[in-house]
């Protein structure tokens, strides 16, 4: 079977996007870029800071209400219709669930073939990278660094603490089949 979806799943600031614009310029065939980030910028402004939604604490913990997990499961669901229907996906996403998050995927891209992959990246790094985005809240990434690879089971992993993000789109394109 051929790839049909790749997923990489790291904390904030990890380097997931970077990897994701270095796969879509390697990568043969064009793979259309999906992500938290990008279900986030498509909430209603209510959703985007209420207990029903995300809430975003001052100390960078995310909590993840009744209406955001009911219109990420649709998110899900709808990412995995765009593949069954040819489209090459790369999910840019942020375990915050750990294995339950990946059992959502699971369930969600069943019969599709999925390469797991996680980005992984030391706390000190992905917060010094955090800073200098400016656009995160300062705690995040420390936070989502070990927790959101908690009982995920990967294809491949990749760490960019000391790697760049061409190199690990490399690692993770020779898994691509």
């Amino acid at each position: 079977m051929a790839t049909d979806v790749i997923v990489l799943n790291g904390g904030s600031s990890s380097g997931k996007s970077g990897i994701v614009r270095c796969l879509q310029a390697i990568l043969p065939v064009p793979w259309l870029a999906l992500g938290v980030d990008t279900m986030v910028d498509a909430l209603p402004a209510a959703l985007q800071a209420s207990e029903a939604g995300l809430d975003i604490g001052p100390d960078g913990s995310v909590n993840v209400g009744p209406e955001f997990a009911a219109l990420d499961r649709a998110w899900s669901e709808g990412v995995a219709a765009m593949a069954r229907a040819g489209a090459h996906i790369i999910i840019d996403d942020v375990f915050l669930g750990g294995a339950a998050s990946q059992e959502r995927w699971q369930k969600a891209l069943a019969g599709l073939d999925v390469l797991w992959v996680g980005v992984k990246c030391d706390s000190e790094v992905a917060a010094g990278r955090e800073l200098a985005r400016g656009n995160r809240v300062h705690g995040m990434a420390t936070q989502q660094a070990d927790v959101v690879h908690q009982g995920v089971h990967y294809d491949v992993e990749v760490d960019t603490t000391h790697a760049e993000s061409l190199a690990c789109a490399r690692t993770i394109a020779t898994h691509v089949t």
